[in-house]
């Protein structure tokens, strides 16, 4: 799953190398954290968080499929 974050954030942003996603277990959860370059910061977020929103609906989907709850966290 966290490859699956991590190529999605990668299509997005002009600077990739820059991407890095980091799975944090808090108990029946895992939360991605992403971290971009500053100035990608708007790219991943999106006009009025839809990006982001549609990042989280994405693995939200792909977690149920696995029987797991996810979330992605962007860190700024």
């Amino acid at each position: 799953m966290q490859e699956l974050v991590e190529y999605l954030v990668k299509a997005i942003v002009d600077a990739p190398e820059a991407v890095q996603v980091t799975a944090v277990d808090r108990g029946q959860a895992i939360i991605y954290e992403v971290s971009v370059d500053p100035e990608d910061l708007g790219r991943v977020i999106g006009r009025h968080g839809r990006t982001a929103e549609a990042l989280r609906a994405i693995v939200k989907a792909a977690g149920k499929k696995h029987e797991q709850l996810s979330s992605v966290e962007i860190l700024s």
